[in-house]
């Protein structure tokens, strides 16, 4: 099956996004609710970067996938600097974590349905009237490997998960570190990537599957075209500057939710910075009543 047979239309028939608002200088309660998803890898290495991201962007909330086990987990740098921060993690960069900037609301870890323990991949909470799921999806390491088929058995259990818990009619976001390029203009020279754990067309229907539930792709709304990444190979010399990277952290929005988006950006300046991680931040801004 060719590259433009497995592109889906994500967003057909959606509205049009909201006209983005401008926050004014000094209010009681922001119009807006910014909520990001950062995959900051080696979250100690990384955090006077974070900090100075959240300085300048100053988030309702921001999404870590891929942090590190909780006796390790930088807690105290983030709470002098007056986040909240609530978190789970294990050995081999396994974790998830929520910042905040009021404390999070009905936090829970996990799928919950009784299968192998992934408390360690599922964070959900209540920020600014939204819930939020922050997953780390297994990446899979090979087609071969018995990791593989996990991570398309975990895509089946987050599915049953969102129909467990919610209503396309509540304001969710699914966002964090997914490990698919959804769409061939998701990665860069797609054809040379058809048998990757990433772009398999057996693990793009996975992903397609689970947003049956109803998700909409909110950076996509506002930015439709191709060669938009949040992921760059630290194996490929240059690749910011040559743009050769992968679509792998989302902002996926309930249709109540999306119909409130107002902006979404993929900020490619932490990946810049020297030492950086592979991913860098996507954000999105919700008008939220």
């Amino acid at each position: 099956m060719g590259l433009e047979a497995l592109t889906s239309n994500y967003n057909a028939g959606l509205p049009a996004p909201r006209e983005r608002k401008q926050r004014p200088p000094t209010t009681d309660k922001q119009p807006l609710v910014k909520i990001a998803t950062f995959t900051v890898n080696s979250i100690r290495a990384r955090m006077e970067p974070l900090l100075a991201w959240l300085r300048q962007h100053h988030p309702d909330a921001l999404c870590l996938p891929e942090t590190i086990q909780d006796a390790d987990f930088p807690r105290a740098p983030l709470e002098a600097a007056g986040w909240q921060v609530v978190f789970r993690g294990e050995k081999a960069y396994n974790g998830v974590a929520l910042v905040s900037r009021t404390p999070a609301e009905e936090v829970r870890f996990g799928l919950d349905d009784g299968g192998p323990a992934d408390e360690a991949r599922l964070l959900c909470a209540q920020v600014g009237g939204v819930t939020i799921v922050n997953t780390y999806v297994p990446q899979g390491r090979e087609l071969t490997h018995a990791m593989y088929q996990y991570k398309l058995d975990w895509f089946r259990r987050l599915r049953r998960f969102f129909g467990r818990h919610f209503q396309p009619t509540d304001l969710v976001l699914w966002c964090g570190d997914l490990n698919v390029a959804a769409e061939p203009q998701d990665v860069h020279a797609p054809e040379q990537h058809l048998e990757h754990v990433c772009f398999h067309a057996e693990v793009r229907r996975a992903l397609a599957d689970c947003r049956q539930w109803g998700f909409v792709d909110v950076y996509r709304r506002f930015h439709p075209e191709a060669g938009r990444f949040s992921f760059f190979d630290y194996r490929t010399q240059q690749a910011v500057q040559r743009n050769i990277g992968w679509r792998l952290d989302y902002l996926l929005a309930s249709p109540a939710l999306a119909a409130r988006a107002t902006a979404a950006e993929i900020d490619l300046t932490p990946r810049r910075a020297p030492r950086a991680s592979d991913h860098t931040p996507v954000w999105a801004e919700f008008d939220l009543p």
